[in-house]
């Protein structure tokens, strides 16, 4: 991809950012994780308290990116069908016709995932690994680009089901927002509602561009000395100094893609050590458990395993 191609994507996507920073304040970082998991074909979950935007921040994505939205509120009661479809039988066409359900968007929000029972978690897994989904023994394509973007209250409160591994598998990245600083939060209680300020927002990019930028992260170059502190990063994770089990070969492909898509977002054509540090927590934190007696949680294990393993 030339130069010029890769140039204007990093611009666009600066101008996302920017613009998405308007509505959720005081949290550039986490925006850039954002921004960087859907550009390397990722979904992102995203975990915290309720009311710290992380419904606001889903949709201030989707409507930037110029890309179809679809909220579906994850509830006890809420069945298979419900998100992906159902084949009803039309009297006039003599058959059945399926029709389609909220998942067939380019962005589905699936807000409180863990409120759902697992029959329905479970629902996501052919949408989020394929981008298709069987009904009936029927496959159906999704829209391209195709996102989940779920949110996810912490699981000690009430009335949540744990998502099971498998399910978190399929996240290339967790993020977390936490409170906004006073300043963010002094121009919240000062500014615009919240709701009226998304409703103002314009798309700064089409599905075209989201593809385009999508094509232009794949082509960021990886030298062999980057694919080695990769790789002995993973064995590092398995090594079971830290760690139950260690990352997954999917696992390692999703952190280079997210480090080739934060490279693109600095407007380089070449991944660097730091792009894998920067979003190694983010990405890999979620699949791990830290070894019984650790005394930290697996964010902090990981950057822990980055201070051990040595730099190229």
């Amino acid at each position: 991809m030339s130069s010029a191609l890769r140039q204007h994507s990093t611009t666009l996507l600066a101008t996302l950012q920017q613009q998405v920073s308007t509505i959720v304040k005081g949290k550039p970082t986490q925006i850039r994780d954002c921004v960087a998991c859907l550009i390397a074909g990722g979904h992102l979950l995203i975990e915290d308290l309720p009311g710290v935007g992380k419904t606001t921040l889903a949709h201030a994505l989707a409507i930037s990116m110029g890309l179809q939205f679809s909220r579906l509120q994850f509830t006890a009661d809420l069945m298979p069908s419900d998100l992906l479809g159902v084949s009803i039988f039309e009297s006039r066409q003599g058959q059945f016709v399926f029709h389609p359900g909220p998942v067939f968007a380019q962005v589905l929000l699936a807000d409180e995932i863990n409120r759902a029972g697992p029959k329905s978690q479970s629902a996501l897994l052919e949408a989020m690994e394929e981008s298709q989904v069987s009904v009936d023994g029927v496959s159906h394509a999704l829209p391209q680009p195709f996102f989940v973007i779920a949110t996810q209250n912490p699981s000690e409160q009430l009335g949540t089901y744990p998502l099971p591994e498998s399910q978190l598998d399929r996240f290339l990245m967790c993020i977390s927002l936490g409170y906004p600083d006073r300043a963010a939060e002094r121009e919240l209680l000062a500014g615009q509602d919240s709701r009226e300020a998304l409703r103002a927002l314009k798309p700064v990019m089409t599905p075209t561009d989201v593809l385009a930028a999508q094509l232009a992260a794949k082509h960021i170059h990886t030298a062999p000395a980057l694919l080695d502190y990769l790789q002995a990063l993973i064995q590092a994770s398995r090594s079971g100094q830290w760690f139950v089990d260690g990352l997954s070969p999917r696992a390692g492909l999703g952190v280079l893609r997210a480090a080739k898509a934060r490279a693109l977002l600095d407007g380089r054509d070449f991944v660097a050590p730091e792009d894998v540090q920067a979003i190694l927590p983010q990405t890999i934190a979620h699949r791990l458990r830290p070894k019984a007696g650790a005394g930290r949680g697996a964010r902090e294990q990981v950057r822990a395993m980055i201070e051990a393993v040595a730099l190229p």
